[in-house]
């Protein structure tokens, strides 16, 4: 960039690249909020599996294969890593779309995993690259407000897809928006020269990196106690969709309901980050870990409802009313953690190692994931199973039910605990986010730490 002032003009690549971004996203939370649901109904897995290749076979390598492809992508330049990118994740939700077999879909997830991959550091290295120190913050303003507008396009476009055309149409809108991406890169994205020259860890070096964060217990129990909030708000993909399905019929749109997070988060970030801007991390992030638990409270709740509920003249079905419910509190409560996570983990670290671990502050996403899907696999088949795995006379029942016609079968009479097990999960993370703060506090006595 050319410019030293404060501006709203950047060059080509800049937009290009945001451009593709939104492609990206949209593809990948289209076919991420039915997963699940695809993984079932159209591979033919049972809950447990379909929890286990969602969570430690994908979502949770997404957020750990990142910290390996930096140092590829820097050898091979911006635009060749980005047409590699989109070509991998345009074969590979090609892939879920064609087959419906178990070895050629986990082929399809892991060429996602490494498109998205190489995706994630080059257009973040785009973005900084195409912004100076003047304009850098409002440059990465609009990349996130470009993430979370492609996170709520593809959410919005595939519910109508399911509802009229069926699971297995909707890789095909994720191939469509990442082929959209490829075409747009060829045509349109040609960075500098040197657009990729600052030095990216190697294989090694990460290695060598993860395992001094990991190794650090400190760090690693607030990376573990962590993980329990993102457990609970990775539900929105884990369990939502399909125990709203399930208990509420085909013609809801669970992807819509998910769109409540990110516009809470639009909504309010800034106000609570400018209110809380005195307190420690520590009191902020405390306060999301009490709100956590809450969210998934309200989503039981609509089990206490007799029937459809009034609200403003609007018949509305508990199960929309309390899931919106649920996920604006967890929107509130990403408000006070996020924007102050990475200063209470900064803390954690010894000197001069806090850029090492801020590298690795979001592996708490990747344990989440893991747990999170597997977790709910498990409460999944216990409470709110598929309903094509019983008996025909019970799956009769169910269908009655869900026209309205009778009650829900003794199957589906606890589904609701789903939601207390996770309550449970974000209670026993407060509770050991209390701990510790107490034995790091005691631990630090004597030195000159700053609070944690």
């Amino acid at each position: 960039m050319t410019q030293s002032g404060m501006t709203w003009r950047f060059p080509r690549m800049f937009w290009t690249g945001n451009a593709a971004e939104l492609c990206e996203r949209a593809a990948y939370y289209g076919t991420f909020i039915a997963l699940r649901t695809y993984l079932i109904r159209v591979v033919g897995l049972n809950d447990v599996e379909a929890g286990v290749v969602a969570g430690p076979l994908f979502s949770g390598p997404i957020y750990l294969v990142p910290f390996f492809t930096g140092a590829i992508s820097d050898r091979m330049g911006f635009r060749p890593s980005l047409l590699l990118a989109f070509a991998l994740l345009t074969a590979g939700y090609g892939m879920l779309g064609m087959f419906s077999t178990i070895a050629p879909v986990l082929i399809g997830l892991w060429l996602i995993v490494l498109g998205g991959a190489f995706v994630k550091p080059v257009i973040s290295g785009t973005v900084s690259k195409s912004s100076n120190e003047a304009n850098r913050a409002r440059a990465f303003s609009i990349f996130y407000m470009v993430v979370n507008i492609g996170s709520f396009t593809g959410k919005t476009i595939v519910a109508p897809m399911r509802i009229q055309l069926g699971v297995e149409t909707v890789p095909w809108f994720s191939a469509a928006a990442s082929l959209l991406a490829l075409f747009v890169v060829a045509l349109v994205y040609f960075p500098d020269r040197d657009g990729a020259k600052t030095h990216v860890a190697t294989f090694r070096e990460t290695l060598q990196g993860m395992w001094e964060a990991m190794s650090n217990l400190r760090f690693l129990a607030l990376i573990l106690i962590t993980a329990g909030f993102w457990a609970i708000q990775g539900q929105l993909y884990a369990s939502m969709p399909d125990y709203v399905l399930r208990m509420a019929g085909e013609t809801y749109k669970p992807e819509w309901y998910a769109n409540i997070n990110p516009l809470v988060v639009v909504i309010f970030v800034v106000m609570i980050t400018q209110a809380i801007k005195d307190w420690t991390p520590a009191k902020a992030i405390t306060v999301a870990m009490v709100m956590i638990p809450l969210s998934s409270l309200a989503m039981a709740s609509s089990a206490w409802f007799g029937g459809m509920v009034n609200v403003f003249g609007l018949q509305v079905h508990p199960i929309t009313l309390m899931m919106v419910i649920g996920i604006a509190i967890q929107g509130l409560a990403e408000c006070f953690l996020s924007p102050k996570w990475l200063e209470f983990a900064s803390k954690q670290a010894p000197v001069g190692k806090e850029g090492t671990f801020l590298g690795f502050a979001h592996m708490n996403v990747f344990f989440a994931w893991v747990f999170g899907f597997t977790f709910s696999g498990f409460l999944l088949r216990k409470y709110c199973p598929e309903p094509t795995t019983l008996e025909p006379a019970i799956q009769a029942q169910h269908t009655a039910a869900l026209a309205g016609q009778g009650p829900m079968p003794e199957a589906y009479a606890q589904a609701h605990y789903l939601w207390y097990a996770y309550a449970g999960v974000g209670v026993i993370s407060l509770l050991a986010l209390i701990v510790f703060r107490i034995v790091t506090r005691k631990l630090d006595e004597g030195k000159d730490p700053t609070e944690a």
